[in-house]
């Protein structure tokens, strides 16, 4: 599943959710991601999506992850609009058989989501002053260790 929402949600329901009548997963791994306050110099964070086509570019990378990884099942919940600090922004689950490659699945659909997903960012200080947000060196070799031929 995956799904944009304007709205704050409660990632521990989320994985109740999602862990609901699993009997042959053996594992679930999951990450949330908070807006930062940034030590202050951070108000809101507004995240932009084109809807239908960043679902579908999501889903493209979400289902190579399912066939990569051989995921049972996956999901994934985004923020779009205006967040504060604390909030959380992104909710990502995985299920497998085992913990590796729930782990991995995980680990790989957020350092897509962070460098990759079609998402423009924007923080607000208090000053009322915006500036976009682009991915960083670190967020770019994350990503990159995905490309890497595996042994």
């Amino acid at each position: 599943m995956i799904a944009l929402t304007d709205q704050p949600f409660d990632p521990g329901a989320l994985l109740t959710a999602f862990c609901k009548n699993r009997s042959e997963t053996g594992a679930v791994a999951t990450f949330t991601g908070l807006a930062r306050a940034e030590q202050g110099a951070t108000t809101t964070l507004e995240l932009e999506a084109y809807p239908g086509f960043t679902e579908a570019e999501i889903g493209r990378i979400a289902d190579g992850a399912r066939e990569r990884f051989k995921l049972d099942d996956f999901s994934i919940t985004h923020r779009v609009g205006k967040i504060v600090p604390g909030e959380a922004i992104v909710f990502v689950a995985t299920a497998a058989g085992h913990r590796r490659a729930a782990f991995e699945a995980c680990d790989f659909l957020m350092d897509y989501l962070k460098s990759r997903a079609p998402f423009w960012k924007k923080e607000t200080g208090p000053d009322g002053q915006a500036r976009w947000i682009e991915p960083k060196a670190q967020d770019h070799a994350d990503i990159a260790r995905w490309e890497e031929p595996t042994p």
